[in-house]
């Protein structure tokens, strides 16, 4: 029986981890005197530098336009400009992390509009015109990317974020000006990165901060059998979690709980990129994943936010095509051929990070090389990239991506990837070790 409860309870914080750790990120985005409140958009108005660690596997390829949304009270109303034709996507991610709905250049076309975001039981009316999207959580990410090529474009791309509004449907007036939003939230968790602050946390209090998050963000139909084992760890949809009610075998359980989890994380982890075609692995599925836990627990950890494929996929790399682990003390290559670059409606890039997932300090303050850079293809229209410590040289500088001298790891982005990008039958090319 103790063995059933040790699974169970590894099991209950894997299903809860990407939930305790959207709501550890968005506390430390919306804390503190500077920090941007709920139910307002924050719009990131350059790229991201080694410095920025809120956010797991940043992007330096877009800039952000970032809400957390509260709809418990009533719905939020989102309206968008034209964007003249610049590629932009709106996801909006549940409490659990799956994509609720994408607007955006792939699936609207690009053109303004308004849409509500409406909460959990919200049966109102809107006004004309306005698209209806239901989110089955009240805490909403709204996480807005722009096609930025570069520090030159920032002008284009700021009119067009001071465009978007974002107001309370109590208050819809696209006429009046931006409405002020509610104070900023209590800073509650002193410094930590959400990642490192989830996974520090206790069994106990692991399971004391599920139980209040369930509240208003209810678990899906489908979770619905996982729910009924979890009553056996006294974990239920509305109602306080109580250590008390605990036998002592399922106590215990939850105190080794945090181990357990994280030990199936790394093992998912592993296998994911054990399987590495050329050096590469590729998550796919992202943005709806179903009861598969474990999976949700990994993807949350490596890069909480992700896409669904349709409008992002994200091969990584953390070892070589011949499964050796990336370090700078090596120099690598990938080389198209020009029948091999990326197809993608929208674009491409190669990002660089840390073992903790950040952007890696370098005296270029380059951390992504992309299609909208100013590469250097051969005279036969290939394309070689180098990730390397050290760089190639003055000829092939332009092309090159710098590593730390430690441990590194790669995420190459095609955005509105093409058929072939999404069913796998376009790769990329091997990573090579250049000894």
């Amino acid at each position: 029986m103790a063995d059933d409860l040790d699974g169970l309870a590894a099991e209950a914080w894997l299903f809860g981890y990407p939930l305790l750790l959207m709501d550890a990120t968005r506390r430390v985005m919306t804390s503190g005197p500077q920090a941007t409140p709920v139910n307002a958009f924050s719009h990131l108005r350059e790229f991201p530098d080694a410095s920025f660690t809120k956010v797991v596997s940043p992007n330096a390829d877009t800039l952000y336009s970032i809400a957390w949304l509260d709809l418990r009270a009533e719905p939020m109303l989102i309206s968008m400009a034209d964007s003249g034709g610049r590629y932009w996507m709106l996801p909006l991610l549940s409490a659990w992390t799956d994509v609720i709905a994408s607007p955006g250049s792939r699936t609207t076309g690009g053109g303004a509009g308004t849409f509500a975001v409406c909460g959990p039981g919200w049966d109102g009316s809107l006004p004309d015109g306005v698209e209806r999207i239901d989110a089955p959580t009240a805490l909403t990410w709204v996480i807005g990317r722009t096609n930025t090529a570069g520090p030159a474009d920032y002008p284009a791309v700021h009119a067009l974020q001071d465009r978007m509004r974002l107001e309370p449907l109590s208050r819809f007036d696209p006429t009046a000006p931006q409405p002020v939003s509610v104070p900023p939230l209590p800073d509650d968790i002193p410094g930590a990165a959400p990642v490192e602050y989830v996974e520090a946390l206790s069994g106990e209090a692991f399971f004391t901060a599920l139980g209040e998050l369930l509240v208003d963000n209810p678990p899906t139909a489908a979770d619905a059998p996982a729910m009924e084992r979890f009553a056996a760890l006294g974990l239920t949809t509305g109602q306080p979690w109580n250590p008390d009610a605990l036998s002592p075998a399922a106590r215990q359980a939850v105190l080794d709980a945090p181990a357990a989890g994280r030990a199936a994380v790394a093992r998912a982890k592993a296998a994911q990129f054990a399987d590495s075609p050329g050096g590469w692995s590729t998550l796919r599925g992202n943005g709806d994943f179903g009861t598969d836990y474990t999976r949700r627990a990994f993807v949350a950890q490596i890069g909480l936010g992700a896409n669904l494929d349709a409008d992002a996929i994200y091969p990584g790399a953390r070892s070589d095509d011949q499964g050796r682990p990336l370090t700078g003390a090596y120099r690598y290559r990938i080389h198209f051929t020009a029948d091999q670059l990326p197809p993608v409606d929208g674009f491409w890039s190669l990002t660089l990070y840390n073992e903790r997932q950040a952007f890696a300090d370098n005296p270029l303050n380059r951390y992504a090389i992309g299609d909208r850079d100013p590469l250097v293809f051969a005279a036969d229209g290939s394309l070689t990239l180098h990730i390397q410590h050290d760089s190639p040289g003055p000829e092939q500088e332009a092309n090159w991506l710098p590593a730390p001298a430690d441990a590194f790891n790669l995420f190459f982005r095609l955005y509105w990837p093409r058929p072939s990008v999404v069913d796998g039958t376009w790769a990329l090319p091997p990573l090579q070790r250049v000894d």
